[in-house]
């Protein structure tokens, strides 16, 4: 078969599939910029070679044997085959699977609305994505990237930071119907609470209150009341549902705020010590298609508005996220 479908045999092959397509010796050789004689010429041998004829030529044109027939289809298709992985190698288009791990709340408002963007650039990449708790342990091998809320420690692993997290008060305005202003921290103890209990490893129920109210000097309000969940996002929708005050994380709430549909009524926001990161093992970044979706979300991030809002730094909260 090696002696069959040699180099010669290749060249020949390539001019029968230009006549096979024509059904022309003559429009062959006009695309291939050679005589109508040598196209005749190189299909003959090529016919000796295999041992069977490709056409039969008629007197005014060509028509395929069924061996030819059969044949054309074959080197057509290896031919197209050949072209598209070409031309996706010259354009940088990458394919394959590459599992991802994200915390919900994360997945959920900020890495979903903007997968389609991902897609559009490489549609050949396919992401199989985990959703878990930062309270669950990254473990090597088991993801290619990971997207996480932390506070940047990974032993053995490699982390590159996306974005800071910063904490403020928000509410739905028809909560505030019918109740004393919210002005001042004070002014909490008139209005239900809500709370994420998955705010960081290790933190208590009314973890994330206690810190924002310590941070802007407030440690007083009694925070220990109301209504619980175990994602931000659920949080959220409590909020928006009017059902009281929960503590938005700055990354994650968007248009809420934008249309309305949410209020902050204090300004201060609160910086957690924490920030979203994709973990990565040491040289993973070597596959480019790794590579590619690593460096589409750091695009992704930079589209990210700074905060215009005035910020309490705070340095005491660094447990894991």
């Amino acid at each position: 078969m090696s002696r069959l479908l040699n180099a010669q045999t290749h060249a020949w092959m390539k001019v029968f599939a230009v006549s096979a397509r024509h059904l022309s010796f003559t429009r062959a050789a006009e695309e291939l910029h050679v005589t109508t004689g040598a196209v005749s010429q190189q299909i003959k041998q090529l016919e000796d070679r295999l041992g069977f004829k490709l056409f039969r030529r008629l007197p005014r044109c060509l028509a395929l044997t069924e061996e030819g027939r059969r044949l054309a289809s074959v080197v057509d298709e290896a031919y197209q085959a050949v072209g598209l992985e070409v031309k996706r190698l010259r354009s940088g288009v990458m394919s394959g699977i590459i599992r991802m791990r994200v915390v919900p709340s994360f997945l959920n408002k900020w890495l979903m609305p903007r997968l389609p963007r991902l897609q559009a650039r490489f549609p050949d990449i396919e992401l199989h994505i985990l959703s878990e708790d930062s309270s669950i342990s990254l473990r090597e091998g088991e993801f290619d990237l990971a997207l996480d809320l932390n506070d940047g420690h990974y032993p053995g692993m490699s982390i590159t930071p996306l974005m800071e997290e910063t904490i403020f008060p928000v509410c739905a305005p028809s909560l505030m119907r019918g109740r004393p202003p919210l002005r001042r921290p004070g002014d909490l103890a008139w209005y239900p609470l809500l709370h994420d209990v998955t705010a960081w490893r290790g933190s208590h129920d009314y973890g994330e209150w206690e810190h924002y109210l310590q941070a802007i000097s407030a440690p007083d309000v009694n925070v220990r009341r109301g209504y619980t969940f175990n994602r931000n996002h659920l949080t959220m929708e409590a909020a928006l549902a009017g059902m009281g005050v929960a503590i938005a994380r700055q990354t994650l709430i968007t248009s809420e705020l934008d249309t309305g549909a949410l209020v902050a009524p204090f300004d201060q926001r609160v910086a957690t010590g924490m920030h979203y990161g994709i973990v990565h093992a040491a040289g993973s970044l070597d596959d480019r298609r790794i590579c590619a979706v690593h460096d589409w979300l750091l695009e992704e991030a930079r589209r990210q508005h700074p905060s215009r809002h005035p910020v309490v730094a705070d340095s005491d909260l660094s447990q894991d996220v």
